[in-house]
């Protein structure tokens, strides 16, 4: 006997994020595991409403990542243009996340024409894109500065020992 296959734990709006997302980390060819921490990470702040909730959706969520399904397949049921732009964000960093070697740049050539077309299929206004990613870029930068910080802070104090 079979156990049978229970429903996906989020919607199916949610799931077509979530999927067109995925096709970007897949997009080289190779879901990096930085990749998945993000997404996991950022779907579950975006679908759970408590911190159980959130590790439990983590966990179920893990296996679907490993659907590498087109982004012909998936951009078109994404209809609002919120969801568009939490798509887009969420593709950019997700083919920031990782590089698959120590010589390559953040962003390969295989990420950066899989966000073009998703850039076109999404069909937002230039201006949307832009603002999206320099926030993205903001958000990097203040973390840099945050971690350089901390690292710095714990140095002085090591050293103040």
């Amino acid at each position: 006997m079979t156990t049978p296959e229970l429903p996906p734990p989020i919607s199916p709006r949610q799931m077509d994020m979530l999927r067109a997302v995925a096709s970007m980390a897949w997009a080289d060819g190779t879901l990096e595991p930085d990749e998945i921490r993000l997404m996991l990470d950022e779907f579950a702040v975006l679908f759970a409403k408590d911190e159980a909730g959130r590790d439990s959706l983590k966990k179920e969520l893990k296996e679907y990542l490993g659907q590498n399904i087109p982004l012909e397949e998936v951009v078109p049921s994404i209809k609002s243009v919120e969801d568009r732009q939490m798509v887009l964000r969420l593709g950019y960093q997700v083919i920031q996340a990782s590089r698959r070697s120590p010589n390559e740049p953040m962003i390969n050539l295989d990420e950066a024409a899989a966000y073009q077309r998703l850039v076109r299929m999404l069909d937002l206004p230039a201006e949307t894109v832009a603002e999206i990613e320099a926030a993205i870029a903001c958000e990097e930068q203040a973390s840099d500065k945050s971690i350089i910080r901390s690292l710095a802070s714990r140095l002085h104090k090591l050293l103040g020992s």
